[in-house]
């Protein structure tokens, strides 16, 4: 067992490289060789690396590639194709959102009580099942960017089905949030009636996602002024970096959402800033070893014994969500009249979910006062990410292969 940070990332990069190559060795997308290193050296698999390492020393590791990962899909939100497209990626993030949600909720509120052990006159629909329904519907209206966008770059796909699913992932964050602080309220409300009043609540919920976009738009501000008395484009690499972990550390100290935050960042330097373009090359150069050191680490927060205790809900909340996206995605791009590939293919590129998923579900923990419905809860939906993140990225490479947008015929590392 290793419990030297430095060893563990340095064997996260190496392991994660050949991980990687094997993995396109087999047609598979780099980010599933990233997991599979990552679950093979969990405390839960082979116990290489320790439990606290992976948990509190290597977390900030997480949050500066979600910061960057949250950069990076603001940038692909320039408001000319936005104009082009922006109807159909409006309607299509809020038709598989709330076709995610509402199946979810629709099927779980009814077979929660067969399929777990919360059985007993203290547990009943609205004050157990129906709760317990909502706030998974809302968790699954997330989509983790960061598989898509490394999967994105690894195969250079570029159109528009490319910016398509980008638009709607960058919403599609979001809307899980508005989501998420809306069902909660709700959930707390049921369980709960004389708690904090709902308004108040709400007032709370909307006023994070104010201050979030706020707080992008002064950061974002920031970095353009910064950037115009720098010439050297490594020089402009160490500015964008400290904007972003700046904007994150005062969201997080604030309790603000950092991903919102840096999504506005990239989408101000993207549609403002004149020589846009050297602030995502700069950016790229450093993305491979930090998307294998993030998905590695996730890796090594999925711990394969929860499926034993959560298995079932946990793949039924699985199939519910892919379900509810894959037809709320095409309705919407039927009823607009998208491209074909958008019909066909689209769905499958927003099944990828991870650390916003985690992240929330840990805060959901606090709604639920019974220990062994959070407790469910929390296994439940971390077994579903287990499950997902298994299937997902090969899944989203064979629809952009199928869209017809990839360039990269060279998929050796």
């Amino acid at each position: 067992m290793f419990t030297f940070p430095l060893l563990a990332v340095g064997l996260l990069l190496i392991l994660g490289y050949w991980g990687g190559r094997a993995a396109n060795l087999v047609k598979l997308p780099r980010v599933s060789g990233y997991l599979a290193i990552g679950i093979l050296l969990s405390p839960s698999t082979f116990n290489i690396l320790d439990q606290q390492l992976v948990n509190e020393d290597l977390y900030v590791v997480t949050e500066m590639a979600l910061a960057v990962i949250a950069y990076t899909i603001g940038g692909s939100l320039l408001i000319q194709e936005l104009k082009r497209l922006g109807g159909m990626i409006l309607w299509i993030t809020i038709f598989q959102a709330v076709g995610a949600f509402l199946l979810t909720i629709v099927v779980l509120s009814h077979i929660l009580p067969f399929i777990t052990d919360l059985h007993g006159p203290e547990y009943d629909l609205p004050r157990t099942y129906l709760p317990m329904a909502l706030v998974i519907g809302a968790i699954s209206v997330a989509t983790a960017p960061g598989a898509v966008i490394a999967i994105v770059n690894e195969l250079k796909a570029r159109g528009p089905f490319t910016s398509t699913l980008l638009g709607v992932i960058a919403i599609d964050d979001g809307l899980a949030i508005i989501f998420f602080a809306l069902a909660g309220t709700a959930a707390h409300f049921m369980i709960d009636p004389s708690s904090v009043p709902w308004i108040e609540m709400m007032g709370g919920a909307v006023t994070e996602i104010a201050f979030s976009i706020l707080l992008g738009i002064l950061a974002g501000m920031a970095l353009m002024f910064m950037a115009s008395l720098i010439r050297r484009r490594e020089a402009l690499l160490m500015v964008i970096l400290g904007v972003i972990f700046v904007t994150t550390g005062i969201a997080s100290a604030f309790k603000l959402s950092a991903l919102l935050a840096n999504m506005i960042v990239g989408f101000i330097i993207v549609n403002f800033e004149a020589r846009y373009h050297d602030f995502f090359l700069v950016i790229e150069q450093i993305e491979e070893p930090l998307f294998g050191l993030f998905f590695g680490l996730a890796g090594t927060y999925m711990d394969l014994r929860i499926l034993r205790f959560a298995g079932l809900l946990a793949i039924m909340i699985m199939v519910t969500r892919i379900t509810g996206k894959m037809l709320g995605t095409w309705v919407a791009a039927k009823h607009f009249e998208a491209p074909e590939n958008v019909r066909n293919y689209l769905g499958l590129g927003l099944l990828p979910k991870a650390g916003v998923t985690v992240g929330l579900v840990l805060m959901a923990r606090e709604i639920f006062p019974v220990p062994e419905v959070a407790t469910i809860l929390v296994n439940a939906v971390i077994g579903s990410v287990i499950l997902n993140e298994l299937i997902a990225p090969p899944l989203v490479k064979y629809a952009l292969v199928k869209a017809g947008e990839t360039f990269n015929t060279d998929e050796n590392l």
